[in-house]
């Protein structure tokens, strides 16, 4: 235990307080003028939750240790005028909390403490989404052809619809500003036949029913006279951007 002025700061009764979840001992450790200043990913370290008083950490206290969840103290240093603790808590559905406070110590007792902690989040359910292309969040139109974009589940997915004529290094190269389409691809074909020709001179023809996973570094143009109909799962929220 430290001490000031002979008079000494009780480390176990902290300990016990907190793992037995004793309202009455913490409250004990505080001065009548104590400040508690909290800081997490809801009370940011610019404007910290600040309670002042016993009074006020007293109620604080009681509604914490009154919730269903486990305590423990893992490391409590301690000196004259001073102390640092690392508390681990746990509740019930195993979410875990981590706090690491810093004491300051007058005639044996908290006048000052500083915690910074943090906890599991707990993922929502998922919810069901039902989006349609007709609708798009952005429509974004180059000489003959389009891309529709949907934001959905959390991803963008993309829909080109590429007219007879359209070749990308005719008509997206410009707003791009590559040599070649740089945005990588994961794609279903619904219509039409897109020939793609890779930076290595390997070449191949995409057709309805087919998927492609394309890297970086290609060209690609539509061959026949049926415009090419693709759902983009990759690169389309970067697609025919500068």
């Amino acid at each position: 235990m430290g001490s000031f002025d002979g008079v000494k700061f009780d480390s176990e009764a902290l300990r016990r307080g907190i793992e037995e979840r004793d309202a009455a001992t913490l409250l004990g450790l505080y001065a009548e003028d104590a400040e508690l200043r909290i800081s997490d990913h809801i009370d940011q370290p610019s404007k910290p939750r600040i309670i002042r008083g016993r009074q006020a950490i007293g109620e604080y206290f009681a509604d914490l240790c009154g919730r269903d969840m486990t305590h423990q103290v893992e490391r409590l240093v301690v000196s004259d005028t001073g102390a640092a603790f690392v508390q681990a808590c746990r509740y019930p559905s195993g979410t875990r909390v981590i706090c690491q406070a810093v004491l300051d110590l007058r005639d044996g007792l908290i006048t000052r403490q500083s915690c910074l902690q943090a906890w599991d989040e707990v993922a929502a359910p998922p919810s069901a989404e039902h989006r349609d292309f007709a609708d798009p969040d952005d429509v974004r139109e180059f000489p003959s052809g389009k891309l529709e974009l949907l934001h959905v589940g959390g991803s963008d997915i993309g829909r080109l619809v590429l007219r007879p004529g359209w070749r990308w290094s005719e008509h997206v190269k410009p707003i791009a500003g590559t040599t070649l389409c740089e945005a990588p691809h994961f794609q279903y074909h619904v219509a039409g036949t897109l020939r793609i020709e890779m930076a290595d001179g390997t070449t191949f023809d995409a057709v309805p029913g087919q998927v492609t996973a394309l890297p970086s570094g290609h060209d690609a143009w539509v061959v026949g006279d049926e415009p090419v109909v693709a759902v983009d799962w990759w690169g389309a929220s970067n697609y025919a951007q500068s």
